[in-house]
């Protein structure tokens, strides 16, 4: 497992995918400040790595994800998770890295279970569960500051869930979950064609054991 975990091909991977939400979590940033709410497209990549490499990867890239919101909010760069740490720092912290990781988990989790059966389906429903774990986290997380959103909340005159739910997050969820389940399969279909110029399948890829690569026979390397 380790072996196949990595890889070269695995850690070159991963270092694309690494660069991929760093950016994309910068462009959400940036259209932050110009729109109405961020572009955040920054899933794409987690998903990915979820489904290629496995659910470890995926929790490694949203732990990324996580630590790069909360850089962004210690720098002041992301002015409402600024606000989060400076009101409920151990809190947001623990949010921010949960969110991140169960986004990356869940979904290569739940591929893993399915591919089995329907790849296609998998992906699919992999790639919608990351929104979900997302935003969903996020809500219970900022429950648990029930004080402090209570205060933006009359601010706004509206209710502490209804601010919650669908002022902080119902707008991000709705571009995360089309950005995510559209891109996503498009991507892969790509990534999978890739492979199979080198003579390989996506799912191979995914499920071959550690010594595969070793037991490849001579008329097929002659062909490579």
């Amino acid at each position: 497992m380790k072996k196949r975990l990595f890889s070269a091909r695995n850690i070159a991977l991963m270092g694309v995918l690494m660069a991929l939400v760093v950016i994309l979590q910068s462009v959400a940033l940036v259209t932050g400040m110009f729109l109405p709410t961020s572009l955040s497209f920054v899933l794409i990549p987690i998903v990915l790595g979820a489904v290629i490499i496995g659910p470890l990867a995926g929790g490694v890239l949203g732990f990324l994800f996580g630590i790069i919101v909360i850089i962004f909010g210690v720098t002041g760069l992301d002015s409402f998770t600024s606000l989060l740490l400076t009101n409920e720092p151990w809190l947001t912290v623990l949010t921010c890295l949960l969110k991140g990781i169960a986004a990356g988990v869940i979904p290569g989790l739940l591929y893993k279970l399915i591919a089995k059966k329907n790849r296609y389906v998998a992906l699919v429903v992999a790639s919608l569960s990351a929104p979900i774990m997302n935003t969903g986290i996020f809500i219970l997380g900022a429950m648990t500051m029930w004080g402090f959103f209570s205060g933006l909340a009359a601010g706004n005159g509206q209710s502490v869930m209804y601010f919650i739910i669908v002022t902080c997050a119902a707008i991000n969820f709705s571009i995360e979950f089309v950005s995510t389940a559209v891109a996503a399969p498009s991507i892969y279909r790509v990534t999978e064609v890739v492979l199979k110029k080198k003579g390989r399948h996506l799912s191979d890829a995914v499920y071959e054991g550690p010594d595969t690569a070793a037991q490849t026979s001579p008329q097929t390397e002659k062909i490579s």
